[in-house]
């Protein structure tokens, strides 16, 4: 790491900081100006440096200006010949290409090669770096509230390395003695005395100058929401009184008045205008008016709703201007997708604001292609998808949808037969989303539930699945209202009808292993027989700080789903039913899906999930559950030391191969999944990631299978059939793809009798544990 460094250079070898005892470590590190290189442990290096210095070795930059001076000199001539309007086609075409030449060298020139982009430079001891490093750590520890506070550091040089420790005397914290407002505008003073209760700033707290900004922020929302349109945060100072004696501040907020005027100006609104003009110069603009609620619509086509627009405005003449109102109302007509941009603007007299709302459609057809590989059990194979999307269907802002999907896939046969084998697998689905709820269709129920972006989907589709053991086809029909809350904090979805036909055919083997089941009392054939499957289901997904957004913040995701199905068939005789075609199935579903994500550093998070899920059969379904309707656990997105869908049930044991390791080649349905999922993620270098992770949970069923003896749920056992599955990963993030692979070890087995059922010890034995222990998943995505 050191070889090829000047005599003057040393190696930034680590950074500590000490003393810090009521400041965070990670806080401190986080403005520290250098950092050293990422080193993997115990062996002491840093790939990251080894990429970089092999890109150095390898890049010829000499060759690369060369290279860009023949592509200027070139592109330079193909200029001069398309100003004289000369160029051909195939000039024109070379005209782009050397523009993506010489943009591709101008990356390469600045950033270097792969490797120097993938990896890092060694991080060279700065002496001015960590001078100006000790003045931000006490600049921190100023800011929140430890005006005493002074920070030194000491270097230590040998071995052509430096290790920097920063040693901070905090003293004592200055605390919010006081809070309070002075404003000449008594209508302002009485607005914010009335919203106090959610200051930023609190008393007998720490002084925090971030919680001043947020506080100037958060003034300046209320006047702007409350007809103070011109109102800025510049109007806004603090003045902070320091008593070094109490070790304690008065913060003073006073809202200053305008210049040329003894207070701040309220405006209300007047009539609104909307107008759609044409896509493009080349269609004429025909300026269809028209006027509702108060709005003067200009459309350049009479082909627009003006009740939907309508609904998604919520600029009302003769109410106070608010910010949030026009913001909402941006948000809403973009939610719409007819409108290529929504620009809001104001003309002002007075104290009268007049909103002006300027749109241009979208597109009116869209079509997407994709090909790409995707993962859902075990080896990857590839797909085809073809997407078209037809807007403004009914002239009422409804969208139609056509969706087809192909893709091949390798998985184990259920079976038990040697190998992989292919799956392939057809979907193709028709859907009209209507931008309101179809039902109520009340007098003001448009205008009522806008601001929740309501849409209606009506589906109707076709699945095809060719797996080795069976081949199942189903058309399904779906007509679902979804909404969500103005903060996008929660999101509904119910499903007030999901109806499914359904047909499969079996190969012989798996015919015969579904019979050898049934002889022993398990109806699993009974899911693969002809059959009607509706249910009414419902969904509600709750989104805390913004999970899967922001990954810098403390984030979690709740998703809650309640499924019951056959519950019209509870209005019908059993002789009704039984005189039927097709089988009929009944049954109730809950699952709970809990996951959070914790920052713990710059370059470290933990992350976990809870996953509770219960799936009970009743009435005329003789105990069975549509197949799609079970729970299976392991895969890369569960307990991921097991193949996917093969753990349990319960204590379940799976047959034997000769050498006496288990098969884990079967599926395993079952009523009941409860899994959590915990997950250390660090950075490595460059686009690498790691993970450690520890994994828990089982599935069970509900009653006594006599084919797979202690599968049943029991409260007095269940704890012991826990299973627990270690290991590590390796992300490549790539901000818009996250490439994932997981080495998942079986560490506890419920398959095996007690006392025995701990084998983490065997994974070391031999390489890679004993046949069946190690399992490699492959995925895109984080796994939660």
């Amino acid at each position: 790491m050191t070889k090829g460094l000047k005599e003057s250079e040393f190696l930034l070898y680590n950074v500590d900081i000490k003393g810090n005892n009521k400041t965070g470590k990670s806080e401190l590190l986080d403005v520290v100006k250098q950092t050293p290189n990422t080193r993997i442990p115990l062996l002491n290096t840093s790939i990251g440096i080894s990429l970089y210095r092999f890109g150095e070795w390898t890049f010829d930059s000499l060759k690369h200006v060369q290279k860009k001076e023949e592509y200027l000199s070139e592109r330079a001539k193909l200029v001069q010949k398309e100003e004289q309007k000369a160029l051909n086609k195939k000039e024109k075409k070379r005209l782009a290409k050397l523009n993506d030449n010489l943009a591709s060298l101008e990356k390469k020139l600045e950033f270097g090669n792969f490797f120097m982009r993938t990896g890092n430079p060694r991080v060279i001891f700065d002496s001015l770096s960590t001078i100006e490093s000790s003045k931000q750590i006490t600049f921190y520890l100023f800011n929140n509230g430890y005006f005493d506070a002074h920070t030194t550091f000491e270097v230590e040089k040998k071995r052509k390395r430096a290790w920097v420790t920063y040693t901070v005397v905090e003293n004592s914290p200055y605390l919010v003695d006081s809070f309070y407002t002075r404003s000449d505008d008594k209508n302002i003073y009485e607005l914010l005395l009335k919203n106090e209760r959610r200051s930023n700033i609190k008393v007998n707290e720490n002084y925090n100058q971030s919680a001043i900004s947020r506080e100037r922020q958060r003034v300046e929302d209320i006047l702007k929401d409350n007809g103070y349109y011109t109102f800025s945060r510049s109007y806004i100072e603090y003045n902070v009184y320091k008593d070094t004696v109490e070790k304690n501040v008065k913060i003073e907020q006073l809202i200053r008045k305008p210049i040329y005027a003894d207070f701040h100006q309220v405006y209300t609104l007047d009539s609104i205008y909307f107008s759609i003009d044409p896509p493009s110069n080349e269609i004429f603009d025909e300026d269809k008016k028209s006027v509702y609620r108060d709005i003067d619509f200009s459309f350049y086509q009479d082909r627009y709703s003006e009740k939907i627009i309508a609904s998604r405005i919520f600029l009302n003449k003769g109410e106070l201007y608010s910010r949030r109102d026009v913001i909402e109302t941006q948000r809403q007509l973009a939610n719409l997708d007819l409108f290529r941009f929504v620009n809001i603007a104001f003309d002002t007299i007075g104290d009268v604001l007049r909103p002006k709302i300027y749109t241009q459609p979208n597109q009116k057809y869209q079509i997407t292609n994709q090909v790409g590989a995707s993962i859902t059990e075990q080896l990857p194979g590839p797909f085809f998808s073809h997407s078209l999307r037809n807007r403004n269907l009914f002239r009422g802002a409804e969208v139609f949808e056509f969706f087809f999907r192909a893709g091949l896939e390798g998985v184990v046969s259920a079976t038990g037969e040697g190998g992989v084998f292919r799956s392939r697998e057809l979907n193709t689905s028709a859907s009209v989303i209507f931008p309101q709820f179809l039902f109520p269709t009340g007098k003001n129920s448009l205008q009522k539930f806008g601001r929740y972006n309501p849409n209606t989907r009506t589906l109707i589709g076709y699945n095809y699945v060719n797996r080795p053991e069976y081949t199942r086809e189903s058309i399904n029909g779906i007509i679902a209202y979804n909404w969500n809350t103005r903060n996008l904090r929660q999101q509904y979805a119910i499903n007030v009808l999901d109806a499914n036909f359904i047909r499969s055919n079996l190969s012989n083997d798996f015919r015969e292993l579904l019979e050898g089941l049934q002889n022993q009392g398990n109806n699993l054939i009974n899911s693969f027989l002809p059959s009607y499957v509706s249910s009414i289901s419902g969904q509600v997904i709750i989104n805390f700080n913004q999970y899967g957004a922001i990954q810098k913040n403390k984030a979690s995701l709740w998703r809650i789903f309640m499924e019951s199905g056959g519950t019209t068939l509870n209005f019908f005789n059993e002789e009704f039913i039984a005189d039927r075609s097709l089988a009929y199935f009944q049954f109730l579903k809950f699952q709970s899906d809990f996951r959070r994500y914790i920052p713990l550093s710059r370059n470290q998070t933990f992350a976990y999930r809870l996953n509770l899920g219960l799936a009970r059969p009743y009435g005329i379904s003789d105990g069975v559950l549509p197949y799609e309707k079970y729970f299976f656990a392991g895969g890369s997105t569960g307990i991921r030391a097991w193949q996917p869908r093969r753990l349990g049930p319960g204590s379940n044991t799976p047959d034997k191969f000769e050498d006496g390791t288990f098969d884990y080649r079967f599926e395993q349905p079952a009523d009941i999944l409860l899994e959590g999922m915990f997950e250390l993620r660090s950075k490595i270098y460059g686009y690498f990631d790691g993970a450690f992770f520890i994994d828990l949970g089982n599935s069970w069923t509900f009653k006594e299978d006599l084919a797979r003896p202690g599968a049943n749920f029991e409260f007095n056992r269940f704890w012991k059939e826990i299973a627990i599955g270690t290991g590590l990963g390796l992300r490549m993030d790539f901000d818009f793809l996250v490439l994932r692979l997981d080495m998942g070890v079986k560490a506890v087995d419920p398959a095996r009798p007690l006392g025995e059922r701990f084998i983490l010890d065997r994974f070391f034995q031999s390489f890679l544990g004993e046949r069946g222990q190690t399992v490699f998943n492959i995925g895109i995505g984080y796994p939660f």
